[in-house]
């Protein structure tokens, strides 16, 4: 400030010029000019140091956009920041954040895990046939379970260019007949394919029993004229596409689930795939659904997603607090209501606030992220303590 005032006093009480004072202090004729500005409209307030941060940043997420893309990250805990990115293109949020500026947002929100991603083994290489029907990859998953404590196994299907599920039959036992039964099913619907790429099980060859035969689903692949390709032995990454498949399956539909019965859990998994094929965009093949590649070949593919959790935090300072939950589902804040299930009546929980969101917490559990319309002073009850997960 010292230096600015005896830059002022050089022109306005000696006379000196300004690029004169300017090559004198080291500054810029533009600084200088700013000086006697400044001193001529606030005197010597208008000299003292100012803070050099943006009044306001255009690629800044805003908080209404921060607060969709952690609601749809809590929602669907297996969506990556590129998943997210296409739901807003969706839905027409402007301007659209990028991936990098997504994965920060939910890094800050502790929605990722802090470790390093695993870099991907560089001798594994991508493959696709060029059109649909050209190849389908086929594999028996289990972990179907039902409420008699039964275990269902499920025969399954991908296309290999366009991702399609072409088949998820479910089978008591993984029988020859079972899953010959399923696998002309799949063929009557789609048609039938060049080639199909399996695992070395019995029930899809006989080539390595003891005594070499031809087992049925050979036989019908020997009568259609298609080509039964087999995979190395311990060599899972050849049908990398199913087994990828089961990830989504296992993730998405079978999480935390049982059915009551074998129609049930068929009728479930059908309502699924439909969805898988028709709805869901699919990032590994340039985020179209599977069916309009099946249609169209010849989209480009990109990388595949990573999954993350949140880590444990300490709940202390002005910056949080707690409330308990209404019996009708509803906190209040700051006489601002929000809802967070009925079902959480009565439960305490944790609530983070600043100027503009709020973040609610159950546990180790985020339920809810809201915007603040009520910006005023907040009545603390009583600080929110350490939650350990």
């Amino acid at each position: 400030m010292e230096q600015k005032y005896q830059a002022v006093l050089a022109v306005i009480r000696d006379g000196v010029s300004v690029v004169e004072v300017a090559n004198r202090f080291g500054v810029s004729r533009q600084s200088v000019h700013s000086w006697l500005l400044r001193y001529e409209q606030e005197g010597m307030l208008g000299l003292a140091d100012r803070s050099h941060k943006p009044q306001s940043c255009e690629h800044q997420m805003s908080a209404q956009t921060q607060v969709r893309v952690i609601e749809l990250r809590r929602q669907n805990l297996f969506w990556g920041p590129i998943r997210i990115q296409h739901q807003l293109l969706r839905e027409g949020v402007e301007p659209l954040p990028s991936v990098s500026g997504i994965y920060r947002a939910l890094k800050r929100a502790k929605m990722i895990e802090p470790g390093a991603r695993k870099e991907r083994d560089r001798k594994f290489k991508r493959w696709e046939r060029g059109g649909p029907m050209e190849l389908w990859q086929m594999d028996i998953v289990g972990g179907i379970l039902l409420a008699d404590g039964n275990e269902l196994k499920c025969l399954t299907g991908v296309d290999d260019h366009s991702r399609l599920c072409v088949m998820a039959g479910l089978m008591v036992r993984a029988t020859s007949r079972a899953v010959c039964d399923h696998f002309a099913q799949a063929m009557k619907i789609h048609g039938v394919p060049q080639e199909i790429l399996t695992d070395n099980g019995k029930v899809f060859t006989g080539r390595f029993g003891p005594k070499q035969s031809e087992v049925l689903f050979d036989r019908i692949c020997r009568e259609n004229g298609i080509d039964h390709l087999l995979t190395a032995p311990r060599s899972p990454t050849t049908t990398g596409k199913i087994e990828r498949f089961h990830r989504s399956l296992r993730t998405e539909f079978l999480t935390s689930r049982t059915f009551q019965t074998q129609e049930h859990a068929q009728s479930e998994l059908d309502a699924w795939v439909d969805h898988y094929n028709r709805i869901r965009p699919h990032q590994g093949i340039g985020m179209v659904t599977p069916i309009a590649r099946f249609a169209n070949p010849g989209v480009s593919s990109i990388g595949p997603e990573l999954d993350a959790t949140a880590a444990s935090e300490v709940r202390t300072g002005p910056d949080w607090i707690s409330r308990r939950v209404g019996a009708n589902g509803v906190v209040s804040i700051a006489w601002q209501q929000i809802s967070v299930g009925k079902h959480r009546g009565g439960h305490n929980v944790d609530i983070h606030i600043d100027k503009e969101m709020v973040q609610i917490f159950d546990g180790s559990e985020l339920i809810k992220s809201a915007l603040r319309n009520r910006p005023g002073e907040v009545i603390r009850k009583r600080n929110a303590q350490t939650i350990t997960t």
